[in-house]
């Protein structure tokens, strides 16, 4: 029996969904450049677009705001057309159900994970985390993790566990499953 090669039916793009702290953008810069691929950032394009920082956008616009903004860039990337990039997503795009489909069209999705401990011990300090605003910061990061773990999984192709890996590591190995996936 012969089977067919499954093809590809999204755009040459990989998509970095994951929590905060989780290396997205480290990772998708290296990533990028391994691939010979442009590397979007969707804060960073948030952020130029408003012409503000994140945090200064939650305090303005509040969260509803910001993921609208979110939203938006989303649509906008989707309607470019644009192929040969990886593109880094906010932690909390998965929270808006809307945006599962213009995702899942624009790419592959990879949900890059590490450990809850990790993951806190890198967004603890950081003050642009305006979602750990809050009196209760831990608890916040804890109730958000959980909140989220189960759409990051619902939503990945492939997830990738960053633990015990450098940088270069985490994005040699997607990389490599990146040309696995695109040319089967």
């Amino acid at each position: 029996m012969h089977i067919m090669p499954e093809f590809r039916t999204t755009p040459l793009n990989v998509i970095l969904i994951g929590f905060m702290g989780c290396g997205k953008s480290a990772i998708g810069m290296r990533l990028a450049g391994l691939l010979g691929f442009e590397f979007i950032d969707m804060d960073a394009c948030i952020a130029e677009q408003a012409g503000q920082a994140i945090p200064e956008i939650f305090a303005a616009e509040g969260e509803a705001g910001f993921r609208a903004r979110e939203t938006a860039i989303l649509q906008e990337l989707l309607a470019s057309g644009k192929e040969r990039a990886v593109i880094s997503t906010g932690g909390g795009i998965v929270t808006q159900p809307v945006n599962d489909a213009p995702l899942r069209a624009l790419g592959w999705i990879v949900w890059l994970t590490t450990s809850d401990d990790i993951l806190w011990q890198r967004v603890r300090r950081n003050r642009e985390r305006p979602m750990l605003h809050t009196e209760d910061p831990r608890k916040t990061f804890d109730d958000l993790l959980a909140l989220r773990r189960p759409l990051y999984q619902a939503l990945a192709d492939a997830t990738v566990d960053t633990r015990g890996l450098t940088v270069e590591e985490a994005a040699y190995g997607i990389s490599e499953s990146v040309r696995v996936h695109f040319n089967p």
